[in-house]
Order: C-alpha cells, then sequence, then structure tokens
C-alpha cells in the first residue's frame, strides 16, 4: 500500500496509544501518526494553534478519537469538528471503551463516522485497529481540495 496519510490519535492512555501505534505500525496502515493525549492538544493540532501554530496546514485523512478525555472530551471535540467548514470533512472514528448507549447515541447525532468499542483482548485489539486503519485511512476516499485545507 502506498501514498498513505496521516492519521490523528486523540488518546490519554499510554498503553493504548502504544498499541494503537504498534497496530498501525505492524500493518504499515499510515505515513505518520500525531498523538493527542487530550481533546484541548487535538482542538489546538486541528485549528494550528499554541504548540501547532507552525504546523503544515494540511489535515489528516482520518482522526481515531477516545471519548472520555480530560480537558476537553470526545465528543467536545467531534462538535467542533463537525461545526469547522475547513474540518468537517475529516472522517472521525469514536475509539472508545464506552458501551453507553447514550454515548453512541450522542456521537452519531454529532456527525461521527464510525463508533468503534476498543475490545480488552490484545489480539482483538490489534485486529480492530488494523481493520479500523485500512478502511479509514487506506481504502476511504476523501476530498484534497480546499475544504479539507485549515
Amino acid at each position: 500500500m502506498t501514498d498513505l496519510n496521516r492519521i490523528l490519535l486523540v488518546e490519554d492512555s499510554a498503553q493504548d496509544v502504544e498499541l494503537t501505534l504498534a497496530a498501525l505500525a505492524e500493518h504499515k496502515l499510515a505515513n505518520e501518526v500525531v498523538v493527542a493525549r487530550d481533546g484541548a492538544e487535538a482542538l489546538d493540532y486541528l485549528f494550528c494553534r499554541g504548540a501547532h501554530a507552525g504546523r503544515a496546514p494540511d489535515n489528516p485523512v482520518v482522526i481515531l478519537l477516545d471519548l472520555k478525555m480530560p480537558k476537553v472530551d470526545g465528543l467536545e471535540v467531534l462538535r467542533q469538528v463537525k461545526a469547522d467548514q475547513s474540518l468537517r470533512t475529516i472522517p472521525v472514528v469514536m475509539l472508545t471503551s464506552s458501551r453507553e448507549e447514550n454515548d453512541l447515541v450522542e456521537s452519531y447525532r454529532l456527525g461521527v463516522n464510525a463508533y468503534v468499542v476498543k475490545p480488552v483482548d490484545f489480539t482483538q485489539f490489534v485486529e480492530a485497529i488494523r481493520r479500523t486503519g485500512i478502511f479509514w485511512a487506506v481504502v476511504n476516499q476523501v476530498p484534497h481540495g480546499p475544504a479539507r485545507q485549515a
């Protein structure tokens, strides 16, 4: 697989970050994975502000977003992404341990593209990341025109 793109992983659990990065690398599913450790850092990255003010203006091909995080939770990140003209076309995959129906319903109401519950089993976790990565970072086609620029 060639011409891979950047993924934004928004996750506060160091263990889940490590597992996700390992799964994506093992299956060569991204050229670059940017990790934001909480929702506030993710928003700074996406809106090119704070420590990310000088980053290249191109957006990630997909956002893998945890739901329960400190500072700004995943639902608020999702709300702001889908409300912004230059970000709303980025696919957002909620990658969470929450099986709460309210979280699922609210995520879809706000425009999430997929909701994936993280398996507890290591092998199943890696497989879930592999499948998610293959579809959203490789198979899925996203616009690359002005609507995708920050």
